[in-house]
């Protein structure tokens, strides 16, 4: 065979192999629209916002897509210099259609299949900017990634360092209701306005209802330095009138929700303050559980109260709203931008908050915009379903809560969750709020760490940032608006933005 018979030979078996690849992506394409449609017609009754009807029917297709393994179709696509599919979340039918299309014109098919219109590209981004500006406010001038800042309870009396966070770049103020009460937030709420207008920004202000956060409330130990160590043993119990004797005991506990003990089983895992302790139930009562410490931070570490319970992997049947955070609502209503809600797990807690926004405002329920906070394994789980019931009412974003999902989660997983609800949201073009723990050691000393800038960077993929309070807020602020600001130009959602780059102009060609 001659080096010409040879080569035709090559091609021939590429355009072969060509169309071997334009059937499967038809075949693909065929079954994402059918099970697209399906999940779509689920729910497409329940969806009163017109506004949301179109990014629903996108998220169908992205679901369908998703349930199967694409990556050797992605790979074999590369070479013919067409679209890998890894960035088709916010246009899934138009980005496979345009593959398809040009697969098609590669090897010579009349494909049913037509390339769409170049709009259809554009619609799911404008979209998605659209939901940003109503939620979070209007674009900064000079980065796409908004900036939401936790306010400290100064605010409410110094009406300057309000004005200093907004005009340094903060966007939106978050008001935990966790904290304080109606009559700071009120105030908060009056120099943040006032800052603003003066100011000529367009500040959001989210309150961020507390939720049934589980908590250490009190401490009892009769030893003198109590901290625990692997193997200690600790009471976790609904009794403060009666301590217990059991002396192999180190430390006993109550809790801020008494009704979870009747929920344990022995050998479930017990995390306290962030993971710092691991444990597992030993044994149970109707009062108390005795928790084996498994691992800490350290040789040893002081259990203190108000530290966070996380219990991984295990439902609670307890009310997403508390009386507290009842009284909490009734203010937020009447005085928010954004309802923050903590600890969603399921459909029935979107429903309870939305009867209980009914209740409030009748019809004007609909134009409360909503912020979920994604914590537990539950609501990961779940995600696409709490997107899709409150979203067909609600204005609604999503927030990562880094903190308590990286408990629940561990903090392998947490890596890839954080992204999958990233491309969930954007596919069903909902903002997201990338926060916990953001330039925290920046916040607490005034110096960033090197895998907090990269993380800080990593955060302008989503469309808003948020930031806790701390002794270097003002500085934190600046810093944060100059790494979006530089990201803008590099990146955008899961796609690089290739500018010129200065070092690649330092070669020397003679």
């Amino acid at each position: 065979m001659s080096v010409n018979q040879m080569t035709e030979f090559n091609q021939a078996h590429e355009v072969i192999k060509a169309k071997d690849l334009l059937e499967e992506l038809i075949e693909l394409y065929d079954d994402v629209v059918t099970e697209g449609n399906q999940i779509f017609a689920k729910w497409k009754e329940e969806i009163t916002r017109s506004d949301f009807e179109e990014s629903a029917r996108n998220l169908s297709y992205y679901l369908a897509l998703r349930q199967r393994d694409i990556r050797g179709i992605q790979k074999d696509l590369v070479p013919w210099g067409l679209s890998s599919l890894g960035r088709l979340e916010a246009k899934t039918l138009s980005t496979l259609e345009a593959v398809i299309s040009a697969l098609s014109a590669i090897v010579g098919d009349k494909s049913q299949i037509k390339q769409p219109d170049f709009k259809e590209f554009s619609v799911g981004e404008a979209k998605l900017a659209s939901n940003i500006e109503k939620i979070l406010g209007q674009a900064p001038s000079n980065r796409y990634t908004r900036i939401m800042v936790t306010m400290p309870s100064e605010v409410s009396e110094d009406i300057e360092l309000a004005k200093n966070l907004i005009s340094k770049g903060m966007n939106v103020a978050r008001i935990n209701c966790a904290h304080d009460n109606t009559e700071i937030w009120q105030k908060m709420i009056h120099n943040i306005r006032k800052s603003a207008k003066e100011l000529g920004k367009d500040v959001k202000i989210l309150m961020d209802i507390a939720g049934p956060k589980i908590r250490t409330e009190w401490i009892y130990t009769t030893y003198k330095k109590p901290k625990v160590s692997v193997s200690d043993k600790i009471c976790l119990t609904t009794n403060n009138q009666m301590l217990p004797t059991n002396q192999e005991v180190k430390v006993t506990v109550g809790t801020s929700v008494p009704e979870i003990i009747n929920q344990l089983s022995v050998g479930d895992p017990v995390l306290i303050d962030d993971g710092s302790i691991e444990s597992i139930v030993e044994s149970i009562n109707e009062e108390e559980a005795i928790l084996l410490v498994k691992r800490v931070n350290g040789k040893s570490i002081r259990l203190k109260a108000e530290k966070g319970l996380n219990f991984p992997g295990l439902y609670f049947d307890i009310d997403i709203l508390t009386d507290e955070d009842l009284d909490a609502m009734k203010f937020a209503v009447e005085h928010a931008d954004i309802i923050g809600c903590s600890f969603i797990r399921d459909v029935k807690d979107v429903e309870a908050i939305q009867a209980e926004l009914d209740k409030l405002l009748g019809n004007k329920a609909g134009t409360v915009a909503l912020l979920f906070k994604i914590e537990t394994v539950q609501a990961v789980n779940n995600l696409t379903q709490l997107i899709l019931k409150a979203a067909s009412r609600n204005p609604l974003s999503i927030m990562i809560a880094r903190g308590d999902l990286a408990v629940e989660t561990g903090y392998i997983r947490l890596a890839e969750v954080q992204q999958q609800i990233m491309w969930i949201c954007e596919a069903a073009n909902i903002p997201v709020v990338w926060g916990t723990e953001v330039l925290a050691n920046m916040l607490e000393t005034g110096i960033p760490s090197r895998a907090e800038v990269t993380d800080a960077a990593e955060g302008a993929r989503s469309d808003c940032v948020m930031i806790n309070k701390g002794n270097y807020m003002l500085e934190t602020v600046t810093m944060l608006d100059e790494i979006l600001h530089m990201m803008k130009e590099h990146q955008f959602k899961k796609t690089p933005k290739l500018r010129a780059l200065s070092i690649a102009k330092n070669i020397m060609i003679d």
